[in-house]
């Protein structure tokens, strides 16, 4: 029976001179005084296979080793297995287009996207989305813990909940309809049915024709939402127990994956702590940074902005994270939810210098969104998917975290692009 890696120190100190069977890609290959070492790679890390005989291998070959564990500190996770049988499953070419077992910090961004399918045989990389995806059932876990009811929702749909500038096409049939650039409406609607809490893990697209550091065009949206609120503020409490408990579980099950990329996550009392700041405050805090600085005059919470305030956060209450809120209307969708004739209950949650969450309550009154229809360019038809609302709603709102954007945070990445398995941007649309 096959054993991994990470499990060979255990069986070596309860089986003590029992064979055991490896099986994985040869992550290295090095020769010293007439031995064979070599670096066996599995999902679960690596282990040091050693060889009385040169064995006829390449790099990234998949093989199969039998052999007898034995406990040496100075090998690779503190064992070893010294092989008495090898084969050899499935043998690789020589000419590597990528250096699996290289120095990620040392290649570029686009020879790692290039050669994707190597490239996520790095550990360090292949590490990147073990914690997204321990991101992704702690987001989940915590939810369904407080009676909320995960949907999955229609990507193709007939027009944008926030306008239709962003949207990319798709030939239906007979007609146009478009990629679903958020869950918007579907949330609301699934409120509005009777389901009052709901949340959804799926893709999200926008037809943004950027190329920066913090955007994609295909992107894992974590969404929320939730009936019978009153303000954003119940909406900022919730996300931070959601990231408390994710926060927790990364630090639990990915304490090795952290330590490759030399990362931390906050702990509960510092999430506790961060400052809820409204938006006009939060720009006069980030031009007091941005004077420190010496930079020019900043007008709206741009991305230079976001990286000040949390300078500012992280400095004055131990933690990078702020809930900027009260956005201006002009900033936010019609069905934003006004707190007086210039506001909104609508917020941002920054998170180590980038933005990572938008959200707030939303309008529940059917005749309250046809009224603000024109000043946001829209007609009545516009909401014809939201007569549900005449026939009842409650108050509610709820908010999308990027799951690509908080990894990338979390680990520390310089684009959000390595935190996506097969990124799209306005050139990427392979592999």
């Amino acid at each position: 029976m096959r054993v991994l890696a990470k499990d060979i120190i255990q069986a070596a100190r309860d089986k003590p001179g029992e064979t055991v069977e490896v099986k994985g890609w040869v992550h290295r290959i090095r020769e010293l005084g007439g031995i064979t070492f070599v670096i066996l790679r599995d999902r679960s890390g690596i282990l040091q296979l050693v060889l009385e005989e040169k064995p006829d291998l390449t790099l990234e070959s998949v093989i199969t080793a039998t052999g007898m564990p034995a406990l040496n500190e100075k090998a690779p996770g503190g064992t070893e297995l010294k092989v008495q049988a090898l084969e050899c499953i499935s043998r690789a070419e020589t000419d590597l287009p990528y250096q699996v077992n290289g120095d990620v910090s040392k290649t570029g961004l686009e020879a790692i996207l290039d050669n994707r399918a190597l490239s996520l045989r790095n550990p360090k990389i292949r590490a990147i989305f073990k914690v997204q995806a321990t991101i992704i059932e702690a987001f989940s876990a915590y939810l369904r813990s407080q009676d909320f009811t995960e949907i999955k929702t229609s990507k193709l749909v007939g027009g944008g909940t926030e306008g239709g500038s962003e949207l990319f096409e798709v030939e239906y049939f007979d007609r146009k309809v478009y990629l679903a650039q958020s869950p918007q409406f579907y949330k609301q609607i699934m409120v509005a049915s009777g389901m009052e809490r709901v949340f959804e893990v799926a893709p999200a697209y926008r037809a943004e024709k950027h190329d920066t550091p913090r955007h994609l065009n295909e992107y894992v949206s974590l969404d929320v939402e939730m009936g019978f609120i009153e303000s954003e503020k119940d909406l900022i409490d919730l996300e931070k127990g959601l990231l408390t408990h994710v926060f927790a579980e990364v630090e639990r099950k990915n304490k090795a994956e952290l330590e490759l990329w030399g990362a931390g996550v906050p702990k509960a009392e510092a999430v506790s702590k961060a400052p809820i700041v409204p938006y006009e405050e939060a720009l006069k805090i980030a031009n007091a940074e941005g004077e420190k600085h010496k930079g020019g005059r900043i007008f709206d919470i741009n991305p230079e902005a976001e990286r000040f305030i949390c300078e500012w956060a992280g400095r004055e209450q131990g933690i990078e994270l702020v809930f900027v809120n009260e956005f201006p209307r002009r900033h936010r969708p019609f069905y934003t939810y006004p707190l007086d004739a210039a506001r909104t209950m609508s917020f941002d949650a920054l998170f180590r210098g980038l933005e990572i969450t938008t959200g707030g309550r939303r309008q529940h009154d059917y005749n309250a969104m046809l009224e603000v229809l024109p000043k946001f360019g829209l007609k009545p038809e516009n909401l014809a998917g939201y007569r549900a609302f005449k026939y009842g709603c409650p108050p509610h709102g709820g908010f999308a975290v990027g799951c690509e954007r908080l990894t990338q945070k979390i680990l520390g990445l310089s684009n959000v692009k390595e935190a996506s398995l097969f990124p799209r941007d306005r050139k990427r649309v392979e592999p």
